[in-house]
């Protein structure tokens, strides 16, 4: 009986130890300090800012928690245009945070590591950012990854389309939405003027 209870409080605590184990720490860390202003800060404290002002650029908001688990395309004058839900690199296959440029896209892609059992492309509308093959590119939103960004069917096109190869990718860990909340209500303040005024 002894056996039992402590083979029982042995298996509860391997799990429970499973359960609380958390994302791994990124080695780079980026911070939102506008929408098109970033801090980068590396693994050995060296921090610098960088400003995306008059490029096109995709924030990923990872979908862990403390973060949005959302994309938003920003275009040049610093416009945040779309935002979509996504699903990120599950826990042992978190997604790099950085900012990264476009290095490849393809309409249609099958993954090589990890090739669908049917034989259907299971990475359309890829966009690939990192050398060891994490990219954006049409995916379940409801579903972690191993380590790529899932893009659901009705945001994917419109975004590959939008895309090209100056495009840069930023993925972060935190929030990024309360900049599209601002611009939102200063748009929204800008029409009530406008609207005193004629």
């Amino acid at each position: 009986m002894k056996k039992f209870l402590l083979s029982g409080l042995i298996s509860m605590l391997f799990v429970s130890l499973a359960v609380a184990q958390e994302f791994k720490k990124q080695p780079t860390t980026i911070t939102p300090l506008s929408i098109t202003e970033f801090e980068v800060k590396d693994k050995n404290g060296n921090t610098k800012t960088v400003n995306l002002k008059g490029k096109k650029f995709v924030v990923v908001s990872v979908s862990e928690p403390g973060s949005d688990g959302k994309s938003y395309a920003v275009d040049e004058d610093g416009t945040v245009w779309w935002q979509d839900d996504i699903a990120s690199g599950a826990q042992g296959h978190e997604t790099s945070t950085g900012i990264f440029p476009v290095l490849v896209k393809r309409r249609y892609h099958m993954s090589a590591t990890h090739p669908s059992a049917n034989g259907v492309n299971n990475m359309d509308f890829e966009i690939l950012f990192t050398q060891d093959g994490q990219a954006l590119h049409l995916g379940h939103t409801k579903m972690l990854s191993h380590g790529c960004v899932h893009v659901g069917q009705k945001d994917i096109a419109a975004m590959f389309k939008w895309v090209d190869m100056k495009t840069k990718i930023v993925v972060l860990r935190g929030y990024y939405g309360q900049f599209l909340n601002k611009e939102l209500k200063s748009f929204q303040n800008d029409i009530k003027a406008y609207n005193k005024s004629h």
